[in-house]
Parts: structure tokens; C-alpha cells; sequence
């Protein structure tokens, strides 16, 4: 099983990664790119760093979100979890099964925080 988060707002992927009220949680089967399970979690206070480390304590593979500052990238990546940037708005259920079916590209990054940690 693989865990997939998206900060969303209403079900909507939000623009910016450190700034979204709450986390889309995905539980999915990559080998057959089958969402199992998909929960809603209110973000914890904002504070630069984070982010990153909840996301590591919930269980969290792969994040995917419209932007974020290169500092949450890298402290993701020494968690061992991938990130997708650049995923437009819309639908976080769509903007998953587009990732596990291999259709979701990322694009340009939303955020112009080089240096943020959220």
C-alpha cells in the first residue's frame, strides 16, 4: 500500500503546499492503481518545517501539490517522500488516479518561496 497527500481546501488542490487548511490522505494499490481508501486531515499549525515531518508521521509516499519552496522539497526527500510539483487545481481524488494511471505531469512550480519550509 502507498499513501499519497494533496493540501487541498474543499477537496481542491490548493496552489500553495504550506498554506492549505487541510491534507487529502490516499491509501492506494499501486499495482493496480486503485485508490483503497481517501481521508481528510486538518493541517497542524503553520511553522516553517513542519509540514514535512507530519506528513513523514502519517505514513506519507508521495506528496503532490500546485507549489512549495525548495526547503520543504528537500526536507521531504530526507523522508523518503517523492513530490510532485506543479499539479494544477482541481479535484485531489482526480489529480490521484492521473498519478497512478501515469497522467499526471508535473508543471511549473506554483510557489516562489525558493527558501520556505511549508
Amino acid at each position: 500500500m502507498k499513501r499519497i497527500a494533496l493540501p487541498c481546501e474543499d477537496g481542491q488542490v490548493c496552489a500553495h503546499f504550506g498554506h492549505a487548511p487541510e491534507f487529502r490522505v490516499f491509501d492506494v494499490e499501486p499495482d493496480s492503481a486503485t485508490i483503497q481508501n481517501e481521508m481528510s486531515l486538518a493541517s497542524p499549525p503553520h511553522q516553517p518545517g513542519l509540514l514535512p515531518v507530519w506528513l513523514a508521521e502519517q505514513g506519507v509516499h508521495v506528496v503532490l501539490a500546485g507549489g512549495m519552496g525548495g526547503r520543504a522539497r528537500d526536507l521531504l526527500a530526507e523522508r523518503g517522500i517523492d513530490v510532485v510539483v506543479g499539479v494544477e487545481s482541481g479535484d485531489a481524488r482526480a489529480a490521484v488516479q492521473a498519478y497512478l494511471n501515469g497522467n499526471l505531469a508535473g508543471g511549473d512550480n506554483a510557489c516562489d518561496h525558493t527558501g520556505c519550509a511549508h
